[in-house]
């Protein structure tokens, strides 16, 4: 579709949907691709298959990977999950039949690998099963365990490999609480008592507790009716963190008041004494004045003390950036180092080349920031931090994204130094147009191939 005035924005420059798909083994690598890197760096994103979609969430997840083994880049693929929107594409997300098929996916928001399986994953229906050559098997409901959603944000703990998980429902019980063991069993289901339906799109975990973000962004059935996204504000609704155990249940779960505001997504959270302590990338609101309402998010610290049912809200910065990762290892656990996508140019959306995208690098020992600049016209993706072979510090890894360029309207996929943060990869490997996307992970061969 041409860029013109009736194009949604969300289609327009880079998020123009690429509907071939396509494997690349002939590709121009620049630098070195370090040799340990063995498995694959998979992304998905809302790709409409019919080419058109009301709304950012609303199109048909398509992977992008990359696979590397031996200092080498062996492919590069795209490729539709096969959901029921692919076989049959005259199917509405917003019609009540097939919204409440939890077979009816869009996977288009993360993908992850746990218990020798990849998971393509989008927050309101059953997990998608891919393989390594992210060929789609299929849904899975963890052997007839799941009951309804899955969280598109699980966290695998480092220490004990169990994947903690939820799922949020416009109907009641409108919050599930999910753990799965590190063998990939469904092995705790809790209905967790919220003040409405709320979209939940993310949590946080620590070594001892799961933390619950309950926002005022709710369901309106209305809406959906109107065949608009069924999500607003709801200025009357509280804004409240809830503390529970990690095997607990609903009557452990302790709330904490704070003030109104949005987080899709966490940096990370960890205990620290009688505090718990999250850095989240902060809206101020959502979807207050229309489906298309998003603000600038900012990077803020909440720290809840247990002691005195308190929670200290402070602003860390004010750089509008989002998409925050830390290194999988201190996932939970106290983390120095954290990574976000931002803008270091906001232009005409229009005019691409206005634009300029940089990784930030967070130090919250010393509250400091530094970035990696992408250059003039390239924006890039959700940094994924990746750990050298033998780390010694946090921060001794990459960061890998795609990253497009819309001087040529190409796309690399880059390997950078996290501990340097040096604007020159490590590695960059030239790659067809890659759409911009939400969320992916570095899965190492060890864990699924």
């Amino acid at each position: 579709m041409a860029d013109n005035d009736s194009t949604p924005v969300h289609l327009r420059g880079n998020g123009r949907p690429v509907t071939e798909e396509q494997t690349v083994s002939e590709l121009k690598v620049t630098g070195s691709i370090p040799v340990e890197l063995d498995g694959r760096y998979v992304r998905t994103g809302a790709n409409p298959f019919s080419g058109t979609s009301a709304h950012p969430f609303f199109g048909d997840g398509m992977l992008h990977g990359m696979r590397l083994c031996e200092g080498k880049a062996q492919w590069y693929r795209n490729c539709y999950v096969q959901t029921p929107f692919i076989t049959d594409p005259s199917l509405d997300i917003l019609d009540p039949s097939v919204f409440s098929d939890m077979k009816a996916s869009k996977a288009n928001t993360h993908v992850i690998g746990h218990a020798g399986k990849i998971l393509a994953l989008e927050e309101g229906h059953f997990p998608y099963v891919v393989d390594g050559d992210l060929s789609t098997v299929g849904p899975t409901d963890f052997d007839g365990s799941l009951k309804g959603s899955f969280t598109a944000h699980p966290k695998i703990c480092p220490l004990t490999g169990e994947l903690l998980a939820f799922g949020y429902s416009a109907f009641e019980p409108y919050l599930r609480y999910l753990r799965v063991s590190a063998e990939g069993k469904l092995v705790q289901t809790e209905e967790i008592t919220v003040g409405g339906p709320t979209m939940m799109h993310d949590f946080n975990i620590t070594q001892n507790y799961v933390v619950f973000m309950d926002l005022p962004a709710v369901f309106d059935l209305q809406l959906a009716m109107n065949g608009e996204m069924p999500i607003r504000w709801d200025d009357n609704y509280p804004a409240r963190l809830g503390v529970m155990p990690r095997n607990g249940t609903n009557a452990e779960v302790e709330w904490y008041d704070i003030n109104p505001c949005y987080v899709f997504h966490p940096m990370n959270s960890y205990e620290d004494g009688d505090t718990i302590v999250l850095d989240v990338a902060r809206f101020s609101h959502m979807w207050r004045d229309s489906a298309m309402d998003f603000p600038s998010p900012e990077l803020w610290r909440w720290t809840i003390d247990t002691s005195s049912g308190k929670v200290r809200e402070e602003q860390i910065d004010d750089r509008s950036a989002e998409f925050p990762r830390v290194a999988d290892s201190v996932i939970g656990r106290k983390h120095r180092y954290g990574y976000m996508m931002s803008l270091s140019e906001v232009g005409n959306p229009d005019d691409p080349m206005s634009t300029s995208g940089a990784i930030l690098k967070y130090d919250r020992q010393t509250d400091s920031r530094t970035q990696i600049d992408l250059g003039k016209g390239c924006t890039g993706g959700e940094p994924v931090f990746v750990p050298c072979e033998n780390p010694n510090n946090e921060d001794d890894g990459y960061l890998m994204t795609y990253v497009h360029d819309a001087l040529s309207d190409t796309s690399r996929f880059v390997i950078m130094d996290a501990a340097t943060m040096d604007n020159v990869p490590v590695a960059s490997i030239d790659l067809p147009r890659v759409p911009s996307g939400f969320h992916g992970s570095w899965i190492p061969a060890s864990v699924a191939n």
